[in-house]
């Protein structure tokens, strides 16, 4: 197949769409639990919140393409590195025992607002945004463009994935080696203080395996044009189309649908549903007393 045919794109448009619906529906579902309730704006989960909110994807035409192509390129960088902080709060407080996380929050915003939109202008010096297939984006029509989608785009994000791999296993190394001293020392308190923080773990920990699960497929396909542009495989681009659209659904399953989240929805439940028809309640299965966001909030070490 030398190129994909109009009905290919077609139906590689109608796979965005689809997949974009449901992750801006996960992501809308992790910023109006922030902005609702109150109890759930701790650092940690402000992160996920803008996290969610620099998920952005939505196919057009005509100018708006170039507006979608611009978006595009900035929020995903911003969804890539604002991981990367949510690793470094981990590392900082769980390895380094600080509790200072919250004043990063300015360096922070500096660090991944600032980034993206380095990232998004310098494709725009060579006119490279446009329809790029199923969405706009930056175009590779030209090797330049290429190298700057590669540049631009797939280098910060498996820069993100090997920071959070790395900084993931230093963490989870650290929680281990405290509970076998704690198992070897008799000391029950401090087995018990260790299970919420691996529980905590489990949890952030998918984030780079979401990052792994969404970009793989798109990273091989985009290998496999520059090296043969003239045989675009379509299974591929449907597996690329998808995963990648799909990611911010990833991130609510894996963030939003935490132990804290759940507490606080059945909280809310038991206040509205009215009494009489208690038995149609829905009811949040598996929601533990251990809080799953207490490592971020640990006290300062010795």
């Amino acid at each position: 197949m030398e190129a994909l045919t109009e009905e290919q794109t077609h139906f590689l448009t109608r796979i965005n769409v689809t997949a974009s619906a449901f992750s801006f529906g996960g992501s809308f579902f992790i910023v109006l639990c922030y902005l609702c309730f109150k109890e759930l704006r701790k650092f940690s989960f402000k992160l996920v919140f803008y996290l969610s909110l620099s998920y952005s994807r939505d196919p057009r035409e005509g100018f708006l393409c170039y507006v979608q192509g611009y978006s595009t390129q900035f929020f995903s960088v911003a969804s890539f590195l604002w991981t990367t902080t949510i690793a470094f709060t981990l590392y900082r407080t769980v390895v380094k025992h600080k509790a200072d996380v919250e004043e990063f929050g300015p360096a922070f915003h500096a660090y991944v607002w600032g980034t993206a939109f380095l990232m998004t202008i310098i494709p725009s010096i060579g006119d490279d945004y446009g329809p790029a297939g199923a969405w706009c984006w930056v175009r590779t029509e030209t090797t330049a463009g290429k190298v700057l989608r590669f540049m631009t785009f797939y280098v910060p994000l498996w820069g993100a994935i090997l920071f959070n791999g790395a900084v993931y296993f230093q963490v989870i190394r650290m929680l281990k080696y405290a509970t076998r001293m704690a198992v070897s020392m008799a000391d029950r308190q401090r087995q018990v203080e260790a299970r919420p923080e691996m529980k905590a773990m489990n949890r952030w920990g998918y984030y780079p395996l979401i990052l792994i699960a969404s970009w793989t497929f798109g990273t091989i396909n985009r290998i496999h044009d520059f090296v043969e542009p003239q045989n675009k495989l379509f299974w591929l681009y449907c597996l690329h189309i998808s995963t990648a659209s799909l990611m911010g659904l990833f991130n609510s399953i894996a963030y939003g649908l935490n132990a804290a989240v759940r507490r606080t929805l059945q909280e809310r439940l038991d206040q509205w549903w009215p009494d009489k028809y208690r038995l149609w309640r829905p009811a949040f299965r598996d929601i533990e007393d251990a809080e799953e966001l207490v490592p971020l909030e640990q006290k300062e070490g010795p």
